[in-house]
């Protein structure tokens, strides 16, 4: 998901700054090209001015008006699409031009020249008759003193045409150009980026109990193959660190085991002596429930320490419906002594491969603490079922509930919520976090929901089993009535 926004985030933003170069080069274009245009156009009409004064008027002074005349029409500016007028000093028009073929404009309303002219002085404007029209006025001296306007205009309806037209390759043009570019360059960038989508997939894969596997290294000689090494390198560190934590936790347990039971033995065989007084007996009996307690704190270590070591399982396919129906039965004993009713909803055939012992002790775990923290004539219940290609195991209380802040830690080893009340009730924190490393170890997970008053929902997901013609069903009965102790 990330991937995707990137790559959409990224495209988003070429797209746009490719956009925006491009529509800034095709301004300066077409600014750069109409002012081109109108230059030339007004360097060409300049021209043309000039050349009627040297050419005709000269004519026109040596042979008369009227030869003068014939020969500007043989110019024949109409046709040219050209406007020429020549007006006289006394500001009488020698020589307007006829209305051009194309009928772009007409001559007759291009308002007079009214300003004097020195000879050689040139003016430039653009009028409307009723169209644009640009236009290019020259101060001639025929020879006789006398300053002559000579007045050449042009049309500014071909500059406008070629204009037009490349703004219409422009708004065709830049957004196909900008689609094509865009849409190459998320290819290119998804591309770019599939080993980084790859790398990402393969480490949401890896966790404590698959520290064995390994990023896929892309040989690319860049930045990308550096990372997935030094990512491999961080995740063999990794892998030692917990490989040294889960066997210290696990030698630790295990050493500590014997002397415990050295301890309790000795215990006992000085509280069978007759001649000891009540308060020592007490006090004997006191230290015996500790070392009860520390065993099995020992013990749920020893049992958390092999599961994240990776323990072979006992597998077999396990009917979670029978097997938690067994656990339930057992279960109300300890229930009944507190007034607490238990209620099922155990669906059939919901089974998983496992080990039985091991589901059966989460199954047990889940449903003493709801016990334990379920107050007097409260309610648990107990709910076996699917969900698509998940079983569900779902336990219920009307206990007191876990504060929001507790909730992130409440799977956390030696985590208890409310420690003086755990402590009396003889818990150490690790039933949740033995519950946890069972799912985990299956594949599986655990979730809770809760809110303070309102009690809790634990529920367990496993991976159900593949269809198959004969139920081979494990002992799940045996299994769970092995459980109670833990």
């Amino acid at each position: 998901m990330r991937s995707h926004s990137l790559r959409f985030r990224m495209t988003l933003w070429y797209a746009g700054v490719l956009g925006l170069c491009v529509t800034l080069a095709g301004a300066a274009m077409y600014i750069g090209l109409a002012t081109y245009m109108e230059r030339s156009l007004r360097n060409s009409l300049r021209a043309e001015a000039r050349g009627i004064g040297e050419n005709f008027l000269t004519l026109w002074k040596q042979r008369g008006e009227a030869f003068a005349l014939s020969e500007i029409n043989d110019y024949a500016p109409d046709i040219q699409s050209r406007y020429l007028r020549v007006t006289r000093p006394d500001g009488t028009v020698l020589y307007l031009s006829h209305p051009p073929k194309d009928g772009s404009f007409n001559p007759a309303t291009v308002p007079m020249w009214k300003t004097p002219l020195a000879p050689g002085q040139g003016d430039s404007t653009t009028v409307r008759a009723p169209k644009r029209v640009v236009l290019e006025r020259l101060g001639y001296d025929a020879g006789d003193g006398h300053v002559y306007i000579i007045e050449a205009g042009a049309s500014y309806q071909s500059i406008a045409l070629v204009l037009h037209g490349l703004m219409l390759i422009f708004l065709i043009g830049i957004p196909g150009v900008v689609a094509v570019t865009v849409a190459g360059g998320y290819v290119i960038m998804r591309q770019g980026l599939a080993p980084v989508r790859e790398i990402t997939e393969h480490a949401e894969r890896i966790s404590s109990r698959t520290f064995s596997e390994r990023l896929p290294v892309m040989n690319t000689g860049d930045e990308l193959e550096s990372l997935s090494l030094s990512l491999n390198r961080m995740i063999t560190r990794l892998e030692g660190a917990f490989d040294h934590i889960n066997r210290f936790s696990a030698d630790v347990a295990h050493e500590l085991r014997t002397p415990l039971a050295i301890l309790r033995g000795e215990l006992e065989a000085v509280a069978r002596q007759r001649q000891l007084s009540p308060d020592l007996l007490e006090t004997i009996g006191s230290t015996l429930e500790e070392v009860d307690r520390l065993t099995r704190i020992v013990e749920h270590l020893l049992i958390i320490s092999r599961l994240d070591a990776g323990e072979a399982l006992m597998t077999s396919r396990v009917n979670l419906g029978e097997m938690t129906a067994s656990i339930v039965e057992q279960m109300k004993l300890l229930a009944e002594e507190k007034a607490i009713a238990i209620k099922q909803s155990i669906a059939a055939e919901v089974e998983v491969e496992g080990d039985p012992l091991r589901l059966g002790q989460a199954v047990v775990n889940l449903l003493d603490n709801a016990i334990k923290y379920t107050p007097q004539g409260g309610r648990v219940e107990v709910a076996v079922g699917k969900s698509h290609d998940r079983a569900l195991i779902t336990v219920v209380d009307t206990g007191g509930g876990i504060a929001s802040d507790a909730l992130p830690h409440i799977f956390e080893r030696f985590y208890r919520t409310d420690r003086a009340r755990a402590r009396d009730s003889g818990g150490a924190g690790l039933g949740l976090s033995i519950v946890k490393a069972i799912c985990s170890a299956h594949s599986g997970a655990v979730r809770v929901e809760s809110s303070e008053s309102l009690g809790s929902q634990f529920t367990i997901e496993l991976p159900l089993a593949q269809p198959a013609p004969m139920a081979a069903n494990g002992d799940t009965r045996q299994a769970a009535g092995a459980l109670r102790s833990s």
